[in-house]
């Protein structure tokens, strides 16, 4: 198996609803690990060790294009 990046939700929009609405309400600390257990609950569901290290290294390579971003705005 191989990570697909392209979505395969019908409505994406609602997608992005519910894991917003899941965090309405939460503190910072509840947001985390609300976030902690569906990350863990859906790298469970993939069952693939090689997709979720995909995975992995795609986030953090956005994480730190974000990051490149932002810093490059504030100046």
């Amino acid at each position: 198996m191989t990570l697909s990046t392209t979505s395969n939700f019908i409505d994406p929009d609602t997608a992005y609803r519910l894991v917003v609405e899941a965090h309405r309400g939460l503190g910072d600390e509840d947001s985390a690990l609300l976030d902690t257990a569906l990350v863990l609950i859906l790298a469970n569901h993939i069952g693939d060790a090689d997709v979720l290290r995909e995975a992995i290294s795609l986030a953090k390579r956005q994480l730190s294009q974000n990051k490149t971003t932002s810093e490059k705005d504030a100046r």
